[in-house]
């Protein structure tokens, strides 16, 4: 009888010690300061698994999406659950990562939460990463994937100012686990599961997928994409959700020629319909029924500035193709491994109030006369972070004097010919508080002699007052010589694409310049720019494209 209770009591207690999980919450701190509004790491471990997780996923109070972690022992078997929203959940494993661990081992020793904790050190991708552990309570696990063969970690710091160190530790009899991770996970590869992870924490907004832009008369509108001047304009019309100050905006353009061998100008646009008039009129009636600039040098310019009852299109990203990507990459150069597409992506926050909460066409236009043309992708991404400071709420288009509809009869911008240059006026219905102009600026005329290849001095005018001048000019161009596969090579060893241009690039964007206005007071005012445009030489000429947005808070 006693020999039978005392087994019975070993068999308890063994069990017991087997079974017995651990509740550690963690706290990030990040140079001796601690993170605020963070939820804690919260991690469960046992001798046969560990989980990780958070404070408000314990909870479930959290957003979507959010992660789990789980840790196999003593396999080491990393899974990880992706719960991207409601019902949809992802998963996938990992049996190598934490075994490949390497670490130095050190006898620096210290106290956290009264365990005495021994040091390892690891270099991951460059960061220095110190991981403190104990054996005291003999299960291994911890805040993240590093160190789990190590024993229980307790702390880790990075690079000597990123900590996360536990806080608490205590028995739980058991965990809430199975309440959350209920239902069944789609079980993916590694890569797929962090793409859509990522992806799920913001807004996509898909404009265009693999649309060709070229010049055909066979390119014709269907249900989804409307085309104009021969197909070298293409539209499709976007609602946006309610855009907050909290959330950044970018947009990306993915472009690869698809019979085009030449460096083109291209632009993203969108067309506000707030007036009487708009761009989409001249899309459909053709260019002479919007309103049109002189500068008295004989030609009439339409639908390139704001007038009583016409907006002109917001120029959202101006991009440059590069001579014949991925078309033309059969041409082999020594030493050239080319890029097969080119990726242009710019922030667009600024233009945030003018998207929020609206239906709006986006245009994509590339110049060009080849039947082929291009193939285009084209999304725009909504990201939640923190407020943005200075954020402006008002985007008034001023300007815009790319000829976008350059296949159907709108003329170049040739308008600087002259000391007018471009001269407008605009009504302010409110004071402008801290007011900006967006302005966007590339010149043209591809011979030596034309204003692509001369700097040129673009002077911004305000109520009669110069503002702003400054010479826009790319000295760059060289960078990107692995997206040219079709750019000419020259007698002196350049390539075309290496040539130093007038604000711009083959195969680059065009930043917009922020020009500081200050405050400017409700009522009337000009705007004025001047270039010193160079002078036609037989049926060469120059011009230079701008578009001009004011920006600013009422």
């Amino acid at each position: 009888m006693h020999i039978k209770t005392l087994f019975c009591l070993f068999f308890f207690i063994f069990s017991f010690s087997i079974a017995q999980t651990y509740e550690i919450q963690y706290i990030s701190s990040y140079n001796g300061k601690i993170l605020a509004e963070q939820s804690p790491t919260l991690v469960w471990v046992n001798e046969k698994e560990n989980f990780i997780l958070t404070d408000k996923i314990k909870e479930q109070k959290n957003d979507y999406p959010f992660e789990i972690t789980k840790v196999e022992k003593p396999s080491n078997i990393l899974t990880s659950y992706a719960f991207l929203q409601s019902g949809e959940i992802v998963s996938t494993s990992d049996i190598e990562s934490i075994n490949k661990q390497t670490f130095q081992y050190t006898d620096e020793t210290k106290k956290i939460l009264g365990y005495r904790c021994k040091k390892a050190i690891t270099i991951i991708n460059s960061n220095t990463i110190e991981v403190w552990y104990t054996h005291d309570l003999k299960i291994k696990g911890g805040p993240s994937s590093i160190g789990q063969n190590l024993g229980l970690v307790l702390e880790i710091e990075k690079n000597k100012n990123s900590i996360i160190t536990a806080t608490t530790i205590k028995k739980v009899k058991h965990t809430i686990i199975n309440n959350i991770i209920k239902g069944s996970a789609n079980p993916i590869d590694p890569l797929s599961y962090k793409d859509l992870l990522w992806k799920s924490r913001f807004t996509i907004l898909k404009v265009f997928e693999n649309e060709t832009i070229n010049f055909s008369d066979e390119s014709k509108s269907d249900e989804n994409i409307k085309r104009f001047a021969n197909g070298t304009i293409i539209l499709k019309k976007v609602k946006f959700p309610k855009i907050t100050d909290s959330d950044h905006l970018f947009v990306e353009l993915k472009q690869k020629s698809n019979g085009d061998a030449y460096d083109r100008t291209g632009t993203v646009f969108f067309i506000p319909q707030d007036k009487s008039l708009s761009f989409f009129d001249g899309l459909e009636k053709g260019i002479k029924t919007l309103p049109y600039y002189e500068n008295g040098n004989g030609k009439l310019y339409y639908g390139n500035i704001s007038t009583e009852n016409y907006t002109p299109t917001v120029e959202i990203m101006r991009f440059f193709t590069p001579f014949g990507i991925d078309k033309f990459n059969h041409i082999q150069i020594k030493g050239k491994d080319w890029q097969t597409l080119t990726p242009y992506r710019q922030e667009i926050t600024e233009l945030a109030s003018s998207l929020s909460e609206k239906e709006l066409w986006i245009g994509t236009f590339i110049a060009n006369y080849d039947k082929g043309g291009h193939k285009v992708s084209l999304e725009i991404t909504i990201h939640e972070s923190d407020p943005q400071l200075n954020k402006h709420n008002k985007v008034i288009p001023l300007f815009n004097t790319l000829n976008i509809m350059e296949m159907a009869g709108q003329d170049y911008s040739t308008m600087f010919n002259n000391d007018k240059g471009l001269f407008m006026e605009f009504t302010l219905r409110k004071d402008l508080k801290d007011a900006q102009l967006r302005y966007i600026t590339t010149g043209h005329g591809g011979w030596s002699n034309g204003d692509e290849f001369i700097p040129k001095i673009n002077s911004i005018f305000l109520d009669h007052t110069m503002v702003f001048s400054f010479l826009p000019w790319r000295t760059d161009c060289g960078s990107y010589r692995l997206y040219n596969p079709a750019s000419g090579n020259f007698s002196d060893g350049l390539s075309s694409s290496d040539l130093s241009r007038s604000n711009w690039c083959p195969g680059t964007t065009t930043n917009p310049n922020f020009i500081p206005l200050g405050n400017v007071k409700a009522g009337k005012h000009t705007i004025q720019i001047k270039i010193p445009q160079g002078d036609s030489e037989g049926t060469s000429f120059s011009s230079w494209n701008i578009s001009g947005v004011l920006l600013g808070s009422e």
